[in-house]
């Protein structure tokens, strides 16, 4: 399938300043997990690494407020970050730290390398500096007033209260953070790596060479900072935490968080295996960067141009980063402790690591910023991972153990119909669907597909009706056959769903394995699709159930405890609502909203999707054909005040299934400061299909 002769994974290094929340967990660690895991299972030649990222301000910050020495903290999160992601079954082949010894090495290295081809320039600068403290500050150590909301205690890179990205240029009467004392300017040099001289070739790679490979969030973000033109950036700081730059005439002075960490991967790698250069050096190497959209420029600008200027290593094959994953609604923020934390969750749900995976990668924000929900939590494990996946394999065995005296029936070929044989094509037909979205990074699809099979599943069990067909055996002699091929395809069925659902629920497929009594070895990818994984004869274990439903008490203490923890913002002298300015998205060109086919459709029918309290189900006229359509208005719009109106619908948008249901376009809506909706119509009655632009 893969033209690569060996794989390299690479998960954002987290910062070790705090826990991982589910918002980490969403964004890189587990779709990185999942894409591994199928790797391995197709018995590819692949290494993961990550680490925790244990220098830069978020450190020190810590550190004060603590009152301890960062060295301590980054000991205490390491540890529990990485077991974190233990408990949670992210599978790195390497869990490593920027702290070590190993790291030291390999990023004084690459900056001395560069150094000495003369590739940095150097600059003196005036910065804000604290006189009593005899250091120069960063932008989180200088605190004053916000000019946007009055805000005392805004950073010097960020407003906590209103949100806004600042400069400390911009604050007003700042202070230090270290001793309150205001700052003075003064000069200091530092080296700066001279990004411009690398856009005619970034614009090549990128611009031209993965406009169709990479996913459009980071094409567009990235193509974006192209066309506004790069600057020179500084590779080194003014601190006493980090990695001291290797020259003679830099005394207190540190590498660049940024120079400093992604070069992590590489030194990570070299603690795993003396070969680490076959995955960073040769070009039959695919290297993927799992990461959250806020890193996109670092892992698709900065690294690739020093890797570049470095020589010898291999560029990133694919970066499918993920935008935001908010939480009831709100942005995450660990400042306000509106977050939730992994290792909270473990405690307050043990042995429910899958449910919480599968929560996270079939609403993950894959193309847009997606928001977690206890209720959507709830209604997904109750609903898909209880009621159609746990049920389908639960009724198997037990029917199994009921009707065919506990051990794989034979399948009699010449008794099959067309559900038999439709149900069984669905085997491989699923493999092929899986494969295809894994390979294109499309994780929330692949899950789909699987969930869809278990659907199926459900679906064949309850129109063959083995329970029903028991009553005939005293009388039909073919009774029997009928309930063996039934349960011997159903079997076989569960074994696929464990091969197949591998890289998402591991700790599932493990349970499934052992009910089946069968070794891990199962789960390789070459078995999945195959129809006799089973042996005919063989005994099984009694079922138990996979999944236990979420009660109503667990979401409600779970959003309670939200809601306690919550931690008012610096500054803020009373709890009155602040209305977000809204950030503008990356800039385009004419020729990316040509792209898009924007068609007035008028609502034939419209009903509320079952078990959904968003989705409405819209079949809409377009003049050329008719769609099905599913929104998320329906708690703006009830059913009838749809039917009739002219909306406007992106007739280009991809198919998606969601529910069981593909739905075939997008229907455009304004929402209001307050959250309402409004219909985006033309003045009067348009011809539906007309095109708008």
């Amino acid at each position: 399938m893969a033209e690569f002769k060996r794989y390299l994974v690479t998960a954002a290094l987290p910062y070790a300043n705090g826990p991982v929340h589910i918002g980490h967990l969403a964004g890189c660690y587990l779709p990185a997990d999942i894409y591994v895991r199928y790797q391995r299972a197709r018995k590819q030649d692949i290494k993961f690494v990550c680490g925790s990222d244990e220098h830069g301000v978020p450190i020190t910050i810590r550190a004060m407020k603590e009152g301890i020495t960062p060295q301590q903290v980054v000991d205490k999160y390491n540890a529990l970050i990485k077991d974190s992601f233990i408990q949670m079954g992210v599978s790195f082949d390497i869990y490593s730290r920027t702290s070590g010894a190993v790291h030291h090495e390999t990023a004084s290295a690459f900056f001395k390398k560069l150094y000495d081809d003369g590739l940095f320039e150097e600059k003196v600068t005036e910065q804000f500096y604290d006189e009593e403290k005899k250091t120069f500050l960063a932008d989180r150590y200088i605190i004053g007033t916000c000019p946007v909301c009055a805000n005392p205690n805004a950073y010097g890179d960020q407003c906590e209260r209103c949100g806004s990205s600042l400069s400390p240029d911009q604050l007003i009467n700042p202070r230090s953070a270290l001793s309150d004392a205001t700052p003075v300017r003064r000069s200091t040099k530092h080296w700066y790596f001279p990004l411009q001289q690398y856009e005619p070739w970034l614009k090549e790679w990128i611009v031209e060479g993965k406009k169709d490979i990479w996913k459009n969030n980071v094409y567009g973000q990235c193509k974006s900072w192209l066309d506004s033109g790069l600057q020179s950036r500084a590779m080194t700081r003014d601190s006493n935490w980090g990695i001291k730059v290797p020259l003679p005439d830099a005394e207190g002075k540190v590498l660049y968080v940024w120079f400093d960490a992604p070069i992590g991967y590489i030194s990570a790698t070299k603690e795993l295996t003396g070969e680490w250069a076959d995955y960073w050096c040769k070009e039959d190497t695919k290297l993927v960067h799992f990461i959250g959209k806020d890193n996109i420029v670092f892992h698709c600008i900065i690294f690739p141009s020093m890797l570049r200027a470095h020589g010898g290593f291999v560029l990133p094959d694919n970066v499918p980063a993920n935008e935001f994953l908010n939480i009831e609604g709100e942005k995450v923020s660990t400042s306000r402790n509106w977050a939730v934390w992994v290792d909270e969750y473990l405690r307050d749900f043990p042995d429910q690591q899958d449910v919480l995976r599968y929560v996270l990668c079939a609403n993950a924000p894959e193309t847009k910023d997606n928001d977690f929900t206890w209720k959507d939590f709830q209604e997904r494990n109750n609903s898909e991972l209880v009621a159609i996946f746990g049920n389908f394999i639960n009724r198997a065995l037990v029917m199994m153990h009921k009707l065919c005296g506990g051990k794989v029936p034979p399948l009699h070929t010449d008794l099959l119909d067309d559900q038999d044989r439709a149900i069984l094509e669905a085997f491989g037909a699923t493999k092929v669907k899986v494969e295809s979205a894994l390979e294109g990074y499309r994780f929330r699809d692949a899950l789909f597909d699987v969930i869809d099979l278990a659907r199926k599943g459900n679906k064949y069990l309850q129109e063959k009706q083995p329970w029903i067909v028991a009553k005939d055996l005293g009388t039909d002699p073919k009774a029997q056959q009928s309930i063996d091929n039934c349960l011997h395809i159903s079997l076989q069925l569960t074994a696929n769903l464990a091969i197949l659902s591998a890289p998402f629920l591991p700790f599932t497929a493990k349970k499934i394995c052992h009910l089946l009594k069968v070794v891990d070895k199962m789960l390789e990818w070459e078995n999945a699709g195959r129809t006799k994984l089973l042996s005919v004869g063989y005994s099984l274990r009694a079922p138990e159930l996979l999944f236990r439903k979420i009660e109503d008490t667990e979401v409600a203490t779970q959003v309670e405890k939200l809601k306690a923890g919550l931690v008012k913002p610096e500054g803020v002298a009373a709890p009155e609502p602040v209305t977000a300015v809204p950030t503008a998205k990356p800039i385009i060109v004419y020729d990316d909203f040509a792209k898009l086919d924007l068609r007035v459709g008028k609502v034939l029918t419209a009903e509320k999707m079952p078990k959904s309290d968003k989705l409405l189900r819209l079949s809409v006229d377009l003049g050329f054909e008719q769609r099905t359509i599913l929104s998320g208005i329906a708690k703006h719009f009830a059913p009838e005040d749809m039917v009739g109106r002219q909306v406007t619908v992106v007739a280009n948008l991809a198919p998606r299934k969601m529910m069981g249901v593909e739905s075939h376009g997008m229907i455009l809506m304004a929402e209001d400061p307050e959250g309402k909706l409004h219909f985006i119509n033309p003045e009067g009655p348009v011809v539906s299909g007309s095109g708008i632009s």
